[in-house]
């Protein structure tokens, strides 16, 4: 059955899951739970398909992978964890395959600090620019967490010695749900998914910002069981719309535009454009090129040379 969630789990019931040493990370890291976090992190532990549709920014990733890291972190601490894959990852784009990896690095390297030992937990990335000698080299020793895109997941299913290591595949994400649902792409991953399914029974996890229908696609997401009569795999759907608030100013340069001559616009709106930065910590400025850009962050300095400096690739300041 597919039903959408209208309540999130308990804090409670989600923190008596967790492994200490990842509680520890998790909530020296965070405050608190993430709204998508409240309702998936549970329902992935319990390996229940789940399709979450939640704002960038909001935590959507881990309420996937935490369930994920926290399992597989008590798997290496206690010995058991093997040379196969348990989680599959898979992105529209190499670039996010890539960006999703580095992200992966960083909790479990403060993991393996906080452990004070390597754990051994491998998230790595097989696409098509994935080497020769790194597909060789993942034989040996495959990823606990292999991150792909549905091309790639293909040729690998058809991979002899690699097909071998997905036999026990326990989840499989699809990020960014919304580009590869309707398309061809997507039924190309349709039929990936379900020659993995003949391999192993896997839970399946869709993520996206911004997506509808949202019961339609949570039938791409897990397909059908039966389809003699229709029959989708049961999928909760999680909903997590809110609205960042807003404090929303339309600001002048200066009292009128129509008499006042160009260079004092010029002026004092780089003026206005320095109070503001300094007032705030993050200022996003927009134009409409690159030059421009160079262009505004060369007034700036020009104009306001002990208020910004220039930094490197290595954060040196110069």
């Amino acid at each position: 059955m597919i039903e959408s969630m209208h309540k999130p789990h308990p804090d409670e019931l989600t923190e008596k899951i967790l492994h200490p040493l990842f509680k520890q990370w998790f909530f020296k890291t965070f405050k608190t739970f993430s709204p998508p976090q409240r309702y998936s992190i549970y329902n992935v532990h319990s390996r229940v398909n789940t399709l979450v549709s939640s704002p960038t920014g909001s935590g959507k990733t881990l309420s996937a992978f935490g369930a994920i890291l926290n399992e597989l972190l008590g798997l290496s601490l206690s010995g058991s964890l093997e040379d196969k894959t348990y989680c599959i990852y898979i992105s529209p784009l190499k670039a996010l395959s890539r960006d999703i990896e580095i992200n992966l690095q960083t909790p479990l390297a403060e993991l393996e600090e906080i452990a004070g030992k390597k754990l051994g937990i491998r998230a790595l990335v097989r696409t098509g620019d994935t080497t020769a000698y790194e597909k060789s080299k993942m034989l040996r020793h495959p990823p606990h967490i292999l991150i792909t895109t549905p091309e790639s997941l293909a040729i690998v299913l058809t991979t002899i010695k690699f097909r071998e290591k997905l036999r026990d595949v326990q989840w499989v994400i699809v990020d960014e749900i919304h580009s590869l649902a309707g398309s061809k792409r997507g039924v190309h991953l349709s039929l990936s998914l379900e020659r993995l399914q003949r391999m192993t029974n896997f839970t399946r996890i869709g993520l996206s910002a911004t997506v509808a229908p949202l019961e339609e696609v949570a039938k791409f997401l897990v397909g059908l069981e039966d389809p003699a009569q229709e029959k989708y795999r049961p999928c909760k759907i999680v909903d997590v719309q809110y609205l960042k608030k807003l404090d929303l100013k339309v600001l002048s340069p200066v009292e009128n535009l129509v008499q006042t001559t160009h260079q004092r616009i010029h002026d004092a709106t780089y003026e206005l454009m320095d109070e503001l930065i300094q007032k705030h910590r993050t200022t996003l400025v927009f134009t409409n090129t690159r030059s421009a850009t160079e262009r505004v962050v060369h007034h700036l300095k020009d104009k306001f040379p002990k208020n910004y400096t220039y930094v490197d690739e290595d954060l040196t300041p110069s």
